[in-house]
């Protein structure tokens, strides 16, 4: 036994004797808030993809399939000038395509959960439908109906307080002028 610490002889007790700190035991923070302190950074704000990467999924999807196009004119046996003039003639498209918005992505349900900016540009587009469809406009804030209903309330607790002060003071009119007329 060292510093008076544990068994003074593990002799009977089932253990070895040696003394080691509970791990599994956690200190409370006295420190730290349950709230957040800062209510713009509690705020949810969606995570806005890269365009820079969106860009280069599309080009490589374009050249995925140029590649596959390549592959199965190779297995056939053209001949290496018709491959290149056929594969440039794919991308062109392709690129005139994607150009003129006929290949807005990928389907939101056919997304890997690796693909994160795609997913993200998918959220937020999803995110603006819904905003038109419900009728909410675009500068709408975040809890801003609970501090106009705050307003109101406050509002109408002036104008009940201005009311009872218009009813005291007509009251004590009418008991001066009464008591004027005695």
């Amino acid at each position: 036994m060292s510093s008076n610490v544990g068994l003074s002889t593990p002799r009977g007790s089932g253990t070895s004797g040696y003394v080691q700190k509970n791990r599994s035991l956690l200190k409370p923070r006295e420190k730290a808030a349950p709230y957040p302190q800062d209510w713009e950074k509690a705020k949810h704000r969606p995570r806005q993809p890269d365009p820079e990467i969106l860009e280069h999924e599309r080009k490589r999807e374009i050249e995925v399939k140029v590649v596959e196009l390549r592959d199965k004119l190779e297995d056939e046996g053209v001949d290496e000038d018709e491959i290149d003039d056929r594969c440039d003639g794919l991308r062109k498209k392709l690129e005139e395509e994607r150009k003129a918005g006929k290949d807005a992505g990928p389907d939101a349900r056919g997304l890997k959960a690796h693909q994160v900016h795609d997913l993200a540009k998918a959220k937020i587009e999803e995110s603006e439908r819904l905003r038109k469809a419900l009728g909410i406009s675009e500068n709408y804030e975040e809890g801003s109906h609970w501090r106009k209903q705050e307003e109101r309330l406050r509002e109408s607790l002036a104008q009940r307080e201005r009311e009872d002060e218009e009813q005291l003071e007509k009251a004590k009119e009418a008991r001066r002028s009464r008591e004027d007329s005695e």
